[in-house]
């Protein structure tokens, strides 16, 4: 089985990348999906961050305050790398139960949507990685539109991840969303058939 790494940077389009492989029935386990489930309301994780960040790092039904969380971490390295080292273990744990279970049923190929697999010690994991590249610009627009950020919050955001431009240099193949959905959708097509993937 080929497991491969898509990633890319935030608001870079990696979601339209992974939505079309999923839609045509790639096999693709998710990450920050696989991320939101070690945070469900009852995980023991939720009592280690509430210990370590506060009370009001939980809601009143017991869920992660993703928002009063996130205003504490991209502001501050050291509190990230903590939350990081509670939430990665358990992150990495049950994408490779999945992809064991992939390989056990026969599938040929398997993609792993990980936002961060340049930042954290998890290319390893992957035979060939694939980036979503935007231009610095492009991604700046497109993440102060969608989440209604200021320029600031959105720098200060892009500025947690490896700049998109050096991930470039780390990645197996590149697919460029700059341009239009068609575009990016033929660059994957051409990618797949390269990779004896279509």
């Amino acid at each position: 089985m080929i497991k491969v790494g898509l990633t890319g940077g935030i608001a870079s389009g990696k979601s339209t990348v992974s939505d079309w492989l999923k839609a045509r029935r790639y096999p693709l386990i998710d990450a920050d999906r696989v991320a939101r489930e070690v945070v469900a309301p009852g995980e023991p994780v939720l009592k280690q961050i509430a210990d370590e960040f506060g009370r009001d790092m939980l809601l009143p039904d017991g869920g992660l305050n993703r928002k009063a969380l996130g205003k504490q971490i991209f502001h501050d390295k050291d509190k990230r790398e903590r939350l990081n080292g509670m939430l990665h273990p358990l992150i990495r744990e049950r994408m490779m139960e999945r992809v064991k279970r992939l390989g056990q049923a026969g599938a040929p190929v398997v993609f792993l949507d990980i936002p961060l697999l340049f930042e954290g010690p998890l290319a390893c994991w992957v035979d060939r990685t694939l980036l979503v590249y935007v231009t610095k610009d492009i991604q700046l627009r497109r993440l102060m539109a969608r989440n209604h950020l200021s320029r600031e919050e959105a720098m200060a955001r892009i500025g947690t991840q490896i700049p998109l431009d050096r991930k470039k240099k780390l990645a197996d193949a590149v697919i460029d969303n700059s341009g239009s959905l068609r575009e990016t959708e033929n660059q994957l097509k051409e990618l797949l058939k390269r990779w004896n993937l279509l």
